[in-house]
């Protein structure tokens, strides 16, 4: 048999009020107890952070062989021989494509007749002409040949006997790849930070293995103006040491090293407490107390520059202080103590990264 129990209206309204009021009671006791607990025992700790500094000028672009030739056909007419191939070394001088030239050798000993003909008739001024235009056609016959300017590899090349070249066609590529060249676009603000023989790094989207070195060699005394409306100046940089693996024309991205790479340690102020004006920590695993030599880091961090190496976790030793603006404002905290004098502070130019 089943006991049942009715219970009014308003029975029911003064169970339920009842219960909330302990649910909430509750709520507040377990809230007070958490505070309480903070602050009769709560310890804050401080990590001491290893932070990298670059002082660089962030740069891309694309690396130019020292030198390149464009090879081709100074004037129409057709290829009678081909003296190399792609790949091959050629040594400045060196004639590479022999165009048609025998009516240029006809006018050329044609002239040179006439010239010992009239040595024996002709006046001075006469000869004077003519040696002139002696040198003119021994110019077009040499005209005929497409010549190669510097030590090199011919890096392309297309072009076979008998085929019929116009002037100014493009037929292949000699490089010199002895060193990389690049220009890259420096913006005003940074041109006064560069400096002959400076540092470059290279990172190649094509070579993952190492960074590369370069250094600047020089950049013009005047800006240009780019189609942004930016002011720049192109610096060159040069690369002598290279891996095989990256070829002319590649792209890369960089920085110039304005000063050398620095590391150094940061903690919050407040991981600083000073006794007799001598700075110090306290570790929080082992308790022990160590000196320190600190400089202003901002408004709430330090630079350690002896007695930490960073990784150090440090007992607090000052609390931030409260200002009253902020405390009426949001009753946030702001600002800190940790320094005797109460001082900030930090350091102009460059980044951490």
């Amino acid at each position: 048999m089943k006991l049942k129990i009715k219970l009014s209206k308003k029975a029911k309204i003064l169970v339920f009020t009842i219960i909330g009021i302990l649910l909430i009671l509750l709520i507040l006791f377990i809230v007070r107890s958490v505070l309480s607990n903070k602050k009769k025992g709560g310890t804050t700790f401080y990590t001491a952070n290893v932070e990298t500094y670059e002082n660089v000028i962030e740069i891309s672009g694309t690396v130019s062989a020292a030198q390149e030739q464009t090879l081709q056909a100074l004037s129409a007419g057709t290829v009678t021989a081909v003296y190399v191939k792609a790949g091959d070394h050629v040594k400045a001088g060196d004639v590479l494509i022999q165009l048609d030239d025998s009516e240029q050798l006809y006018q050329l000993e044609k002239q040179d007749y006439e010239m010992q003909t009239k040595k024996v008739s002709g006046s001075a001024r006469e000869l004077k002409l003519m040696e002139t235009q002696l040198h003119a056609l021994q110019q077009k016959v040499n005209d005929r040949k497409v010549v190669a300017t510097f030590d090199g590899v011919i890096a392309d090349f297309n072009v076979a006997v008998g085929d019929s070249l116009e002037a100014k066609d493009k037929v292949g590529t000699i490089v010199n790849v002895d060193y990389l060249t690049t220009e890259v676009e420096i913006t005003e603000t940074d041109v006064s930070k560069l400096k002959v023989g400076q540092t470059v790094l290279f990172t190649f989207s094509a070579y993952n293995k190492e960074t590369v070195k370069g250094y600047v060699t020089s950049w013009p005394a005047i800006g240009e103006i780019t189609s942004r409306g930016a002011t720049i100046v192109k610096a060159k940089i040069r690369i002598d040491e290279y891996p095989e693996g990256i070829l002319p024309n590649y792209s890369f991205t960089g920085k110039i090293e304005i000063s050398p790479t620095e590391e150094y340690v940061v903690v919050e102020r407040y991981a600083i407490g000073y006794e007799d004006k001598e700075a110090y920590v306290v570790l929080a695993k082992t308790g022990e107390k160590i000196n320190v030599k600190v400089q202003p880091y901002g408004s709430d961090y330090v630079k350690v520059t002896e007695g930490l190496k960073g990784g150090e976790v440090l007992v607090q030793q000052s609390t931030p202080k409260v200002s009253g603006f902020n405390r009426n404002r949001n009753n946030r905290n702001s600002g800190g103590g940790g320094f005797p004098d109460g001082g900030g502070g930090g350091f102009s130019g460059g980044g951490a990264r």
